[in-house]
């Protein structure tokens, strides 16, 4: 992840106005200006770290909107804590040193970002772990929260999972609605395949066993098997490899952890979750911020 690139910065500046942070009367009102301190972020729960990096952005981000100096800071963690690393409740993601009033106005938006990625990373690492021991790799989807998109896949990717498509130009995936409206999957898969540019891989997204003979007959290069039992993935894994056993096979719909290895077990190379990113918990974590001399 490019912590640093315009497209992050501009995410972390824009939640930072949306609280804004220059005109925290409180802090204002009650702490003094000069005044140093320590930040540590705590993890209150079990869980996976993701997002350590916003921290120097958000605190850069907060001197250029208040538009006034505010002094150097530095993040401080241990040389085994950064994202991706499982940590226990009570241990300490970070040490933030810098002025006060730039930490107590920063604090929420730093809690924020990082309760939700590392939510993310958590929930995908539990489903990494239920599909351990199997060929089958967990994808993410596009069922993020808008605008934050590459925050949601990043922490995704912390977990252990894999990032699908990022957009729409990132892949051709033929949908329901793409088959009812182009005239069925026989006529969208041609169209699709014989359209496509070179090194574009054409996925087609089936929910019968009519529409599977269908994408094996019309050379569909992807397949994803949506919303069907395990036993019903299981039999079409089977027909898919005796045909394209070079296809790449997705399963999608009723993912859960209860439900995700039987699906792992029916044989697919994929299952991709929208939960990992539209249904995860934010992790709980705390910022205890104390007078400090640096």
């Amino acid at each position: 992840m490019d912590w640093k690139s315009k497209r992050i910065r501009t995410i972390l500046e824009a939640a930072l106005a949306e609280d804004k942070v220059a005109n925290d009367v409180t802090t204002a009102l009650t702490i003094a200006p000069g005044l140093k301190a320590s930040g540590t972020i705590i993890a209150k729960q079990a869980c996976v770290v993701s997002g350590l990096g916003c921290i120097p952005v958000f605190l850069e981000g907060y001197a250029k909107l208040c538009d006034k100096p505010v002094g150097r800071f530095e993040v401080v963690s241990h040389p085994e804590i950064f994202d991706g690393v499982k940590v226990k409740k009570g241990q300490t993601l970070a040490v933030i040193r810098h002025n006060a009033a730039a930490l107590l106005s920063c604090e929420r938006v730093i809690l924020n970002l990082m309760q939700r990625m590392s939510g993310i990373a958590t929930l995908t690492n539990e489903f990494v772990k239920a599909v351990a021991g199997t060929k089958t790799k967990v994808l993410d989807t596009r069922k993020t929260i808008p605008g934050l998109r590459v925050l949601d896949k990043y922490a995704v990717s912390c977990g252990g999972g894999v990032n699908h498509r990022l957009d729409l130009q990132d892949g051709i995936l033929i949908k329901n609605n793409h088959i009812s409206l182009g005239g069925g999957l026989p006529a969208a898969l041609e169209h699709a395949l014989a359209g496509r540019k070179a090194g574009q891989v054409v996925q087609v997204e089936v929910r019968t066993v009519l529409e599977l003979e269908q994408a094996i007959a019309g050379g569909a290069e992807s397949i994803l098997l949506d919303n069907m039992t395990p036993a019903q993935v299981k039999k079409a894994v089977k027909q898919i490899r005796a045909a394209l056993p070079k296809v790449p096979i997705e399963a999608s719909g009723s993912m859960n952890l209860k439900t995700v290895r039987d699906y792992a077990l029916a044989g697919v190379d994929f299952v991709s979750v929208g939960a990992l990113t539209h249904s995860a918990a934010a992790v709980d974590l705390s910022m205890r911020i104390t007078a400090d001399v640096y």
